[in-house]
């Protein structure tokens, strides 16, 4: 069992690694207007920055290479005067400009409508926590480091951080925005396309700042509505001898009094909704793949894995680990 939790753990190091190297969050990989928006602003502002700069390097070098005279002329004032003028000008026009187009790129960043779908966003040292919104008590569900919205349509994010300040960032959907404890801020975003797209906290928040990744999964409406729904469920009951073992000694451990599991007696408020975690396509905020294998990793030794995580390391007996990890990969 510890060898088979060592390799799962080289595992998802090496494929956090890869993930961090592959380039799969970029603001330039657009996917929504907000996104787009910003996109274009970044190319403005280096296209025309470089122009500025080549402008200069010229003036530069022109002025290197001019032969000189054997009696310097003395510049002209007046021209001196043209030159300067100039310069502040177009300086004071380049700098106008950009200030104008970041605040018309960057408006949308928090335009929302009343019919948008609304979910609130929770930053914890070091995962995510997002609770949907909807008009009535029964339509509310939690889940964590994964959220799921539909394609083409508005989604509003209410921002809170409560220990110290994150900031959501998902470069392909939309700009970053901080999560400050005491104030809520809020952040539009809208996914055009079908697809997974990768966020991260984009604020230094200590130690495990880099393994604070999240996943924005955008799908059809009717997928979404079958996500949706399927979230709203209590987690099922186990039939099977080991899948009610693991239950039982989850309820048993300090577990329970951490975590919630929605038809259960766990009904813990300081980690994760663990409620259908094994449909989660990670855990630990990214760091692993969702199985069997990386949640007895994650279980048997969290401070190894996440050093300085609030996940306290809980004694297990290896029937108890087999048991406890089996029902949390069954919950889908």
């Amino acid at each position: 069992m510890i060898r088979a939790i060592g390799k799962t753990c080289m595992r998802a190091m090496l494929a956090a690694l890869l993930a961090d190297c592959s380039g799969w969050q970029s603001a330039l990989d657009a996917h929504g207007p907000s996104a787009v928006s910003l996109k274009q602003l970044i190319i403005v502002i280096v296209v025309v920055c470089s122009l500025v700069w080549m402008l200069v390097m010229t003036t530069m070098i022109v002025a290197l290479l001019r032969r000189r005279e054997v009696r310097p002329a003395t510049p002209s004032p007046h021209r001196m005067t043209v030159a300067v003028t100039g310069a502040v000008v177009a300086t004071v026009l380049i700098i106008g400009t950009f200030t104008v187009i970041s605040f018309l790129a960057t408006h949308a960043l928090g335009v929302a409508g009343q019919d948008d779908l609304t979910i609130r966003v929770r930053g914890l040292q070091w995962w995510w926590g997002f609770e949907y919104i909807g008009p009535n008590p029964s339509d509310r569900f939690e889940t964590a480091n994964e959220i799921h919205i539909p394609v083409g349509r508005n989604v509003r994010l209410k921002l809170e951080g409560l220990d110290v300040i994150h900031s959501f960032w998902v470069p392909s959907l939309a700009g970053k925005q901080d999560l400050v404890p005491g104030r809520s801020n809020e952040l539009t975003i809208r996914a055009d396309n079908p697809g997974v797209y990768r966020g991260q906290c984009a604020e230094f928040c200590g130690m495990q700042h880099a393994h604070m990744a999240l996943l924005v999964i955008a799908q059809s409406q009717d997928d979404f509505d079958r996500w949706s729904n399927a979230q709203r469920q209590a987690a099922r009951q186990p039939a099977e001898e080991e899948l009610a073992a693991g239950l039982q000694t989850f309820l048993a451990k300090p577990c329970a009094g951490c975590h919630t599991i929605r038809g259960t007696a766990a009904t813990g408020k300081t980690g994760p909704d663990l409620t259908h975690v094994g449909s989660r396509r990670t855990i630990a905020a990214g760091l692993f793949e969702t199985t069997r294998g990386s949640l007895a990793a994650w279980i048997a030794d969290p401070q190894t894995i996440k050093p300085g995580n609030n996940m306290p390391m809980v004694p297990l007996t290896p029937d108890e680990l087999r048991t406890v990890s089996a029902y949390l990969a069954s919950l889908k």
